[in-house]
Order: C-alpha cells, then structure tokens, then sequence
C-alpha cells in the first residue's frame, strides 16, 4: 500500500501527475502521514536514544512534520547532536536544510553571558509561524520567552487578504464581512499566546484598511466615512485576545494517587 501511495501521483486540475521524483509526491495528501511515520523512526527514536547515551545535560526535542527544535543545557551538547544528526539522516538519504539550519545560544541565561563576552543580544529562530525572542518579563525582573507572529508570514496573511478583497470587490458588504470575520477569528485561534497582542492588533488593523479601501473603490463618489465604517468594524472584526495559556500552565502536569 506504501509503495502504491509513492506512485500515485497528484491530481492538478483534474489531471493525474505521475511521481517521478523520489520520496513522497509534493502535494500528496498522504504525504503528510508518510513522512511523520519515516521521521519517527529516521529521527524521533533516535533522538531519544542517543539522549539516554550521550547527553550530559537536560535536552529536549520537539518536532512538528519535518520541522524540528532541539534545545540543550550545555552547548557541547549541541555540537555533537549537530554533527551526530547530519550522519544519521545521510543514511536515509536525508540532510538538513543549510539555511534553516544553525546553533545559537538561547534561554534564561544567554543574554547575561553574551552580555559578559561583549556580545549582542541573543539570536532569534522562528518555528511553527512564531518567531521566539529571549526577552524580560514586564519591568524587567527576569528572563520571559517572547513569541510573536513571524513577519513574513503576517506580511503574506494580509497580502492575501488584499488580494481576495479586490476580487470580491462588489460583493455585498455582509458577505465580505462575514469572510473577514472568518479569516480573523482563524488568525486569533493560532496566534494569540502571551506576549504576541501586538502582532495580533496590527493584523486586525491592516484588514480594516483594506477593507475600507476596497469600499471606497468601488465608486469615485464613495461615501464610506470612517464613522459608518466603525459600526461595520464593530459588527464583524472582534477585537483580538490571548486565547492560550503561558507554556508553563500548558504543560504543567498534576498526578493524584
């Protein structure tokens, strides 16, 4: 049955696309599911073992498709599982991809050490659409991960919105309103996690001026003011709110005899 999935292609506008490239076909919706059960092997249960064998300090991996963090108490650590994975994954024909893929300093104690060696502040890296900062927490008593929606991807969220306005540009103002309820609420239900409000207001923002502006287009004689847009903004964009708990209530695990 595996073998037949790799084979059998993609459809594209009604037409069958034969795989002739190796590994699951882009596109593929069993490609997904495919990948998760090789990389659960290639790499999850190898992960695990080489931490009970090699690590000499607290480590942990999460992975999501083919998308991976590792993060570890002591940077030598790092290293060496750097190295140890390119290896493994050579041999499933496998490699990381060399732009994604680097080793920076981060956690509770990065910015004060790089602080003490002279350098900058601590490198960001983005994962699952969040970019992830080492930041401080309000007033600056202690170190607080920062999480915000990663700039490419809100920049491309309201360049398609933009852009699906302008082609339903004389459909009626409920129907575009209901759509852009839809798209919001979409965005929220993600994205709102601590520390990300502002991130969430702009993208609430940016819709109401292209929708206002797709409005306005619609005749050179427009009469949509900024008041009548208002109860329009009232009725259909709610007002983003942080809808996930902090990591650690998220994960915080309670055991009862």
């Amino acid at each position: 049955m595996i073998i037949k999935w790799l084979k059998v292609g993609v459809l594209e506008d009604g037409l069958r696309i034969e795989a002739e490239e190796e590994g699951t076909p882009q596109g593929s919706v069993i490609s997904p599911l495919l990948a998760n059960i090789y990389l659960h092997y290639a790499y999850d249960l190898w992960a695990k073992q080489w931490r009970e064998k090699y690590s000499q300090g607290d480590m942990i991996v999460v992975r999501f498709a083919d998308d991976t963090v590792a993060g570890f108490q002591h940077r030598e650590d790092g290293e060496r599982f750097l190295a140890d994975l390119k290896v493994r994954l050579e041999k499933f024909a496998l490699k990381l991809h060399p732009e994604k893929t680097r080793l920076i300093e981060f956690g509770k104690f990065a910015a004060e050490r790089r602080r003490k060696r002279g350098e900058g502040k601590p490198e960001a890296f983005d994962f699952l659409g969040f970019t992830h900062i080492c930041g401080e927490k309000v007033g600056g008593k202690g170190f607080q991960l920062w999480r915000k929606t990663k700039r490419e991807k809100l920049k491309a969220k309201i360049r398609e919105v933009k852009e699906e306005l302008r082609r339903h540009m004389h459909a009626s103002i409920e129907e575009q309103g209901e759509w852009l309820n839809s798209v919001l609420r979409g965005h929220i239900a993600y994205f709102a996690v601590p520390t990300n409000s502002a991130a969430l207001s702009a993208f609430r923002h940016h819709i109401i001026v292209r929708w206002i502006r797709c409005l306005r287009r619609r005749s050179q004689r427009h009469r949509m003011t900024w008041k009548r847009m208002q109860k329009y903004i009232d009725r259909y964009l709610p007002r983003p709110k942080i809808l996930h708990p902090w990591p650690e209530q998220r994960f915080r695990v309670k055991y009862s005899s």
